[in-house]
């Protein structure tokens, strides 16, 4: 497989689409009005899943280009304290972090500067290969868990 070939895996498992739901429209069609809303024996609410997914992305993006991040303290770090965004902004901005941080993270992929297969500096043994399908992947599982609220509200009691 060719560089050129892998980075345009690489983009298309980042943004979705395909199989799943194209991951930055997903994220921006996804009705505010739900973010505290809880279905079923889901756990987490669509603002959890949200600042989650914003937070351990960022962290991802900042690893990859930044030897002097700091990442979060696991678990707590990467989850937010209460189960509704603190303002009715909130939501639109953390959307508005994501889309953008998940831009600048295709954009590093596509960069051909980019080396997908040498360890980065500052790690230890990661490379930007192993990030951007590390990330690509837990978007994926918590937009699952997105799309699965969003559907069990119109089928089940909302707490």
């Amino acid at each position: 497989m060719s560089d050129r070939s892998l980075r345009k895996h690489l983009i298309s498992a980042l943004q979705g689409g395909d199989a799943h739901n194209p991951l930055d429209a997903s994220i921006r069609d996804f009705p505010a009005s739900l973010a505290g809303a809880r279905v079923g024996e889901n756990p987490h609410t669509p603002w959890r899943l949200l600042e989650h997914m914003r937070i351990a992305q960022w962290d991802i993006l900042e690893y990859c280009w930044n030897p002097d991040h700091v990442s979060p303290q696991f678990p707590d770090g990467y989850w937010p304290s209460s189960d509704t965004p603190p303002s009715s902004r909130a939501w639109k901005e953390s959307v508005d972090a994501f889309c953008s941080d998940l831009a600048a993270m295709r954009g590093l992929v596509e960069d051909p500067e980019s080396d997908l297969f040498t360890p980065i500096r500052h790690g230890e043994k990661q490379t930007l290969l192993h990030e951007a399908m590390n990330l690509a992947i837990h978007n994926a599982y918590h937009l699952g868990q997105l799309m699965f609220i969003r559907r069990g509200v119109a089928t089940e009691s909302v707490v």
